[in-house]
């Protein structure tokens, strides 16, 4: 039983671990949450067969992060402002933050 729960601890692990290769703030999040939840909700479950059967939907799931964090590497946007970024454009000359107009279909 031990070997069992160092599996499933790792396979947790490795889905936090990929979840934060997320280049946007909202999939990083959503990817952890997910995560938390789904093993807390099963955490109670003793039946082997049941355990075998979530090792292999984590390791799916695992598997289709990794693809996922690959694709979203191609679409990097700003840092938003709850993760430390700057608003704005930085075109100043001493590094600081010059606002665009937002323009209208007039």
């Amino acid at each position: 039983m031990a070997a069992k729960g160092f599996e499933v601890r790792s396979l947790y692990r490795s889905l936090l671990r990929q979840s934060r290769q997320f280049a946007a703030y909202n999939f990083r999040e959503y990817a952890k949450r997910r995560t938390r939840d789904a093993f807390k909700e099963h955490s109670a479950v003793s039946d082997e067969r049941r355990i075998q059967e979530l090792m292999q939907k984590g390791i799916k799931e695992l598997q289709m992060l990794k693809r996922q964090t690959v694709v979203s590497q191609f679409f990097q946007l700003d840092r938003l402002v709850v993760e430390g970024g700057k608003t704005g454009k930085q075109t100043g000359k001493d590094g600081g933050i010059v606002r665009q107009k937002d323009h209208g279909w007039d």
